[in-house]
């Protein structure tokens, strides 16, 4: 049972959210744990890093198995989705900022089309 006030409110916005909003809410816990775990290796912090890092690459996972493969553009995001994980595994292991900053300049990109996309179908965000 959720108790606090903050969990209730996360939970009823997920539950009250559009499609295109809760694809949002993914890229932007993605960004976040991705700037956590970078973070984390520029502080030697790698536990935090791996942590971090992992949570962005469940997150990318989860954007790559709701694709509906009938369309072209799916095929391709797919691909993309790919390779960002790629760059997050890579700078987990080699503790290597660079490769999370190019996956972080993807995530960031894709959830600005997003949100365009998002206000063009909905009016909102």
């Amino acid at each position: 049972m959720i108790t606090s006030p903050y969990e209730k409110y996360k939970q009823n916005s997920v539950q009250t959210s559009t499609p295109g909003q809760l694809v949002i809410m993914l890229y932007d816990g993605a960004i976040r744990f991705v700037k956590a775990g970078l973070d984390g290796i520029e502080k030697k912090d790698y536990y935090k890093a791996n942590v971090n890092l992992g949570k962005a690459q469940t997150i990318v996972s989860e954007l790559m198995s709701t694709l509906n493969q009938s369309y072209e553009v799916a095929k391709d995001l797919f691909a993309l989705y790919e390779y960002t994980n790629h760059l997050l595994i890579q700078s987990n292991i080699k503790k290597n900022k660079s490769f999370g900053e190019e996956a972080l300049g993807y995530l960031q990109e894709l959830r600005e089309t997003w949100v365009v996309i998002n206000k063009q179908t909905t009016g909102t965000l």
